[in-house]
């Protein structure tokens, strides 16, 4: 069933978009309409730009790796007179989810904990003033970010840097009460990716959509909502 466009002219700013989940949510939001600019990491061709000839214009690429602040700062100055309906901070790395915090050397968890919390927040920072008052910011973030739903252990480092990303963004919510706009922390669910592996429960097109209706959903409703895919209220 083709899915309805929404408005015309809605915008998203879509940070890590070159595969996976990122790369299915610019997928998403091309089909209902929306212009996307969407971030590679690399200087290489990836799989967005495969779309760009499909995209009737609708898709922009912008080169950033979120670690490097000037990159951030280059970008942020591109972009200075745009407007977007959606900031979205889609990238992130994960470590061995048997690493124990015992067992991780300090260089890998500075590696995750540096891209899967203090860059996304660097960006939000630097780019929060192009969504206006209507707009709605988001992070991935992941149900194994939450301390009081951790009941089993493993994933130690990646569930600390996800905890550690919801942290600041309620931080960041909190220097902003009264703040129209819509944050938000998405829990896409356990799905087959590169990064989340063969074993999870589900495939893209189970999880990315459904983050979509969500979000759409979660529109207009200002303040900080941790939610999974489903639209599920997750527990801090």
């Amino acid at each position: 069933m083709p899915v309805p466009p929404d408005p015309a002219d809605k915008q998203l700013l879509l940070i890590g978009a070159s595969r996976g989940l990122g790369l299915a949510l610019a997928e998403a939001y091309l089909r209902r309409g929306w212009r996307v600019v969407g971030t590679v990491r690399g200087a290489g061709r990836t799989l967005l730009h495969k779309l760009v000839d499909t995209a009737q214009e609708a898709l922009e690429i912008e080169r950033l790796d979120i670690d490097i602040p000037e990159q951030a700062a280059a970008l942020r100055h591109r972009l200075a007179a745009r407007r977007f309906d959606l900031l979205f901070v889609n990238a992130g790395v994960t470590n061995d989810p048997e690493a124990t915090i015992g067992e991780v050397s300090t260089e890998e968890f500075l590696r995750v904990m540096v891209t899967n919390a203090l860059s996304p927040m660097r960006i939000i920072e630097q780019f929060q003033d192009l969504v206006p008052a209507t707009g709605t910011i988001g992070v991935m973030s992941s149900s194994l970010a939450s301390i009081a739903g951790n009941d089993y252990g493993s994933w130690e480092v990646y569930r600390a840097s996800k905890a550690a990303l919801n942290m600041l963004l309620r931080s960041f919510a909190a220097r902003r009460i009264g703040d129209a706009r819509t944050l938000l922390a998405i829990d896409p669910g356990w799905v087959r990716t590169d990064m989340g592996g063969p074993e999870a429960d589900l495939g893209i097109a189970d999880s990315i959509p459904n983050v979509v209706k969500t979000i759409s959903a979660a529109s207009g409703k200002p303040g900080l909502h941790f939610l999974d895919y489903r639209g599920r209220t997750l527990p801090w």
